[in-house]
């Protein structure tokens, strides 16, 4: 059985553990042999050929850097591997010309990588030390990687991007555009408009408000349609998007999914990695499954259906290849409702009137209970933060009332990164809720790192975890699940309730990926209106209700897989839709 041995190298603090306490404990080493030793960057190194898979200093590392995995006996040689003990990819996913393809599994397992191999912006080594020369390079990939691959349909990829095959990227983060991008949206889209189709790619992305507004000034809604403009108006034969649907709202992330569609032809395939299963399903034809262990290994499965290969993800066990991946399936109950419940109030309003400049939001009547979650949904720019500012007593009314105000923690949507050890952001979390918030959010091992070394994901995961370490009673979370993949929001849907069931608080949760919302709230409240202009606050009201309510504005249906029991959007003039609009349960 294949045996690989992981450091994470950021983690390996030989210091803090009091001099490579795994070195002193390895029974290899203890018989005279080296197979923990200290590599050239001072930091540990394990010799996998001597390594017996004790279990011993994966166990025994304070810091949790050590992974000593026995790989399937099907995984020979890896793609690519960051180095000695580094991360291993297996397989790759492959676009299809006239198609979109996904990619769905955990963050951390390779899905960039993957990307960038595809994109020829990192040759793979195929397992050899990542600065290795052994290998003749052949318009920069190796012969080796050619006869890897030979007869295969990664093999005719390959050959075409050797040959020049055009290809576009979109960036996971586009929160860091404005960083290395400065100039209006205009000039941006202009500059890259290889295509000449600047007006049509504006129009079907619904950015004529922003053209000629700067980079640096844009919402995440808005930086994100423009990286999707950007990349498709690149002449490309092949185009990437990774996690194209963070922080828009749901009817731009319907439209967003209907572009990218669009983008498909005989002569042309799009690849797509994201993490809102109803965005994946519309927008695919065939996904790729990836399972693994996070900044281990990640092993990239053969493609199957849209449907089939979410509820094989959602199931956790791949068939074909006999393989279980997660020990528990991961399902969509039908919901019961809870009714009304008669828990103290923590906040209530009536009447309440707010004028915003141009902009008039309006509320009629409703009330926050302790020991509920509650679920926010509708479009951007209808009032939703500007409500919890009212809330919060940090802005005034202009009519009605709200009797008292609660104190409030809030996570904004746009996350700011610095030289601040998580730990001393995490300080008062570690104090009081390890048990409820820093183990189930897995983030002891990202203590001793600084929050400008974080990925999106684990950003994400830090600011969670210090809003709801905070005093106070009422916690609002925009888009928390922004960066998160679906086993992680699921994760954090289960924190949430019983965060709020433990500590009789009340959490308001904004976000656009209707499954989580439906996953993990006790009610809703539905904002609707024109952005920009006006919104109106409706509810609180039964889950059901309120996704009737919201989607009604959207002109979509959603029904229930019949296997995994997961919310999927009906095609539009479908008989189920039909049906469905018929019996007024927009949302099956």
């Amino acid at each position: 059985m294949p045996r690989i041995a992981i450091i994470q190298k950021d983690k390996c603090n030989p210091v803090g553990c009091g001099n490579y306490l795994c070195a002193r404990l390895c029974p290899v080493n203890r018989e005279g042999q080296e197979c923990i030793s200290v590599g050239p960057d001072k930091k540990a190194f394990i010799n996998e050929q001597l390594c017996t898979g004790c279990g011993i200093c994966p166990n025994r590392c304070p810091f949790g850097a050590i992974s000593i995995i026995n790989l399937p006996e099907q995984l020979d040689k890896p793609v690519h591997r960051y180095g000695r003990n580094g991360f291993h990819l297996y397989n790759l996913p492959i676009p299809v010309f006239g198609k979109v393809v996904g990619i769905v599994g955990r963050n951390g397992i390779g899905k960039s990588t993957a990307i960038k191999i595809l994109a020829g912006t990192l040759i793979p080594n195929l397992g050899a030390d990542e600065n290795s020369d052994s290998a003749v390079k052949h318009g920069g990939f190796s012969a080796e990687l050619i006869k890897r691959f030979r007869g295969s349909e990664a093999q005719a990829y390959f050959d075409r991007l050797k040959k020049g095959l055009r290809v576009s990227s979109k960036p996971q983060q586009v929160d860091l555009i404005p960083r290395t991008t400065t100039g209006t949206v205009k000039s941006l889209l202009e500059n890259v408009d290889e295509k000449k189709a600047l007006k049509h790619v504006v129009t079907a992305l619904d950015l004529q408000q922003v053209l000629n507004s700067k980079i640096e000034t844009l919402s995440g809604g808005e930086l994100q349609r423009v990286a999707i403009a950007a990349t498709a108006l690149k002449q490309a034969e092949v185009y990437f998007f990774d996690e194209p649907t963070s922080f828009l709202d749901m009817k731009q992330r319907l439209r967003v999914a209907s572009f990218i569609r669009s983008l498909v032809s005989p002569s042309t395939a799009v690849l797509v990695v994201e993490h809102d299963l109803i965005m994946l399903d519309a927008m695919t034809d065939l996904v790729h499954v990836m399972y693994g262990k996070e900044q281990c290994y990640g092993v990239v499965a053969l493609p199957k259906s849209s449907k089939e290969g979410i509820n094989t993800y959602l199931e956790g066990f791949l068939r074909e290849e006999n393989m279980r991946f997660r020990d528990k399936v991961i399902s969509f109950l039908s919901r019961v409702d809870r009714g009304p419940k008669k828990t103290p109030p923590v906040v209530e309003w009536s009447g309440v009137q707010k004028k915003l400049g141009v902009f008039h939001l309006s509320a009629k009547s409703g009330v926050l209970r302790q020991d509920e979650v509650i679920g926010v949904v509708g479009e951007n720019g209808v009032g939703k933060t500007s409500f919890v500012k009212l809330l919060a007593g940090v802005e005034s009314l202009d009519a009605g009332t709200i009797p008292f105000s609660a104190k409030v923690s809030y996570k904004p949507q746009y996350l700011e990164a610095s030289s601040v050890l998580v730990a001393t952001v995490l300080e008062r979390a570690l104090e009081r809720f390890e048990v409820q918030l820093i183990r189930p959010l897995e983030l002891k091992g990202l203590l001793t790192r600084k929050l400008d070394e974080l990925s999106g994901g684990e950003l994400q995961r830090v600011a969670i975890a210090r809003c709801l370490s905070q005093d106070a009673e009422l916690f609002l979370l925009d888009e928390p699940s922004a960066y998160l993949d679906i086993e992680q929001r699921l994760a954090l849907s289960r924190i949430l309730r019983d965060f709020a069931s433990q500590n009789s608080k009340t959490v308001l949760v904004v976000d656009h990926d209707l499954l989580f919302v439906d996953y993990i709230a006790d009610e809703l409240l539905v904002f609707s209106g024109m952005p920009s202009r006006e919104g109106e606050v409706l509810g609180p009201m039964r889950v059901e209700d309120g996704m009737n309510r919201f989607l009604q504005d959207l002109h979509i249906t959603f029904r229930k897989d019949a296997e995994s029991g997961r919310p999927r959007a009906n095609k539009p003039g479908s008989v189920l839709e039909r049906e469905q609009l018929a019996e007024g349960k927009l949302y099956g």
